[in-house]
């Protein structure tokens, strides 16, 4: 009864910290999915439609990207950022971009992996289809984008779910401030360690909840276009 009290509480509360925590997350991690999905979707086209002698090396070294463990990149943002590093004059440390940077990390190289897989089953045909059009490779690029967006999506949707469930690394780098950098997950973990079960939970619950409400709004998005 504590635990279902406490979701009520936060789900229809007034906490400002909540709304807070709330905001930061969703900001976070739909900024880093936005930038990875930039970054990741049109490399991954590339790697998966192309081929070139140093094809398998370079997969090779994305599916490890793939698996970087999340203080790993962590710690090699914490590096960069920190007054010592290459980019400490930013001071950029225990911000929210430094969180979104650590998030981009992790994230590019999962949505590239994906893309890639997802391409290079269907470019032979897709190819073939530009060939006979006359399609120039800019424009051929983006006839593959649109033949694979409904899988494109999907790939969108697993780098949002892996940044609103991160810890470790935004963590590291964005310090768990108080009304700054703390997020639902960073306060899952720090209730936990407090002893306040019955809070973490609730605060478990919301994450949930969050997360199907983004997934069921996309999949409404993707049944209205017709592609689902």
């Amino acid at each position: 009864m504590d635990v279902i009290r406490e979701i009520f509480g936060l789900l229809f509360g007034q906490d400002p910290e909540l709304r807070q925590i709330i905001g930061v997350t969703l900001r976070m991690s739909s900024l880093s999915t936005l930038v990875s999905a930039l970054l990741g979707i049109p490399l991954g086209v590339i790697i998966g439609s192309t081929n070139f002698k140093a094809k398998r090396l370079v997969n090779r070294v994305l599916h490890t990207l793939m698996g970087l463990p999340p203080v790993v990149a962590g710690l090699m943002v914490f590096l960069v950022l920190s007054r010592s590093g290459p980019l400490g004059t930013l001071k950029l440390l225990f911000t929210v971009t430094a969180m979104v940077i650590a998030q981009i990390v992790l994230i590019t190289p999962i949505m590239t992996g994906l893309t890639a897989n997802i391409v290079s089953v269907k470019a032979p045909l897709i190819h073939e289809t530009a060939a006979g059009i006359g399609l120039r490779p800019f424009q051929r690029m983006l006839y593959i984008i649109y033949e694979c967006r409904v899988q494109f999506i999907s790939t969108v949707l697993t780098g949002f779910g892996r940044a609103i469930a991160e810890v470790g690394a935004v963590q590291m780098v964005g310090g768990n401030v108080q009304f700054k950098t703390r997020v639902m997950t960073t306060a899952i973990m720090m209730q936990t360690n407090m002893g306040h079960f019955e809070f973490a939970i609730a605060l478990g619950v919301v994450l949930l909840v969050i997360a199907f409400l983004i997934n069921s709004l996309v999949s409404r998005i993707q049944e209205s276009a017709g592609l689902a």
